[in-house]
Parts: structure tokens; sequence; C-alpha cells
């Protein structure tokens, strides 16, 4: 049987990159999902995250619902904290957050959400995530009170990683913060990538088709957007347009 994950796995193997599009519940409204689903379907995306780290409201399944009806693409919830679980998505990243030191973080959120999964049928897909340090302090940050991981620190973001999937983390998720102002370094992407077998999720700071470009090269194998498709929700189309134009 094909899961989420298995298909994932098999993109790895296949050299078949992957995109995923980080959709923030608290900043999107339920009537806004159609023209915004519209622009997704016309996007290479092959995922779609929906999370964030300070969601209070109470609209996630019907965000959820209304994404599933108008898209075939799967939906993965990317959660801040246990209350932002919805039985109606098809997955989600069980993360655990690797760079910092903060024991919620690490477990007891994740303990706090068992009973919400137990009555849903979501994918949990086990992730081990690491903020790297952007130029500014993100909501990550101020949310989980930890310190993201040095950006010129390579070896120490590969041996954290590694780490993870020693642990048994699935995936390994690199993570500059929403709104970095700097994206993860390739030269560190490239190191992880080297370090570890499991699929390398790269986000943060990614703002054209040339960081995507260099985040793929440089080994990651699902790049995420966020606040780029946030801010211009044509940011596909205009990025893709002029890569065509400086090509010709």
């Amino acid at each position: 049987m094909s899961t989420i994950y298995t298909d994932i796995l098999h993109a790895k193997s296949n050299d078949q990159k992957l995109l995923a599009i980080l959709l923030d519940p608290d900043k999107l409204t339920v009537a806004a999902v159609p023209n915004l689903m519209g622009k997704i379907n016309q996007s290479p995306a092959t995922h779609i995250l929906v999370g964030g780290s300070s969601f209070q409201g109470k609209h996630l399944s019907d965000l959820v619902v209304a994404i599933k009806q108008r898209s075939r693409l799967p939906i993965l919830l990317f959660p801040g904290h246990p209350s932002q679980i919805s039985g109606e998505a098809d997955g989600l990243l069980f993360l655990q957050l690797l760079s910092g030191r903060n024991p919620d973080y690490l477990i007891q959120h994740q303990v706090d959400a068992v009973p919400m999964l137990e009555k849903t049928n979501l994918e949990v897909i086990s992730t081990g995530y690491i903020l790297i340090e952007s130029g500014i302090e993100t909501a990550v940050e101020r949310v989980s009170q930890t310190q993201p991981l040095a950006r010129e620190d390579f070896h120490y973001a590969a041996q954290t990683a590694k780490a993870g999937t020693l642990i048994g983390n699935q995936l390994i998720y690199l993570e500059a913060g929403s709104g970095a102002q700097q994206p993860i370094p390739t030269a560190m992407i490239a190191i992880v990538a080297q370090r570890i077998s499991v699929p390398l999720i790269v986000g943060g700071g990614i703002r054209s088709k040339k960081e995507i470009d260099q985040a793929f090269a440089a080994g990651a194998d699902m790049v995420v957007i966020g606040t780029a498709f946030e801010k211009d929700t044509d940011f596909f189309q205009h990025q893709y347009e002029q890569a065509k134009i400086k090509t010709c």
C-alpha cells in the first residue's frame, strides 16, 4: 500500500525533487481558499503543509476540508502544538525539535498529542526538526524558547541530523524559520545530505526559483515555500517565467 512517506522515499530514490507550499492557518481564512488553491494547482507544488508556530484559531479542520475539496495534493499538518491536529488531513509531520533543549518540544508535546492522534487515521511521519540561525529571531524561537544552531557550524548541524536518524526520525527538516532573512546555506545542506540516508526537507528564507534550484542541487529532497508565496500568490508564475526568459 502506497503512503505519503513511501512516495517521498520513492521520489528520493528516483532523484525526483519535491516542492511543498506551507500555509499558515493563522493568516488564512476559509473564504480565501478557493482563489488560493487555484494558484497552487497551477504551481509545481507536490505537497501542501498546513501549520504555524502560534495558531490559536478554531478553523483548522474547516481549512483542511476546503483545501482537500480543491486539490489532490497530499495535505500534511505541520503543527507547532498538539492543539493543531485535524483528522481531516492526510498526514502529520511529527516534529521533534532537535536543535533545542526544551523538553516540551523534544517529547512532552508529542506525548500530549497521542490521545488526539489515536482518534484519527493520519499518517504520522517522525520528523527531526532543526532550526538554523537566519539573521532574525523567528516565531519558532520565541514560541519554543530555544536557540537555533549557528549557520556557520555545518558539521554540528549534520551531527544533529544524524542523531535524529539514529533516534528513528524518518525525515530531517532544516528550517531557517518563517520570514528568515537568509536561507539555509547550501554548503550546510550538502553536508547534512551526505550524512543522512533519509529524505531531507529544507525551508525558510527561500525567495526565488534560483534559491529553490540551489537547495535541490545541494541535496534537498523537498523544498518548502511559505512566506514568499504568502506575500505573492503568483510567486511561481513570476519566478518560473523569469527563469524561462533568462534561458532563452
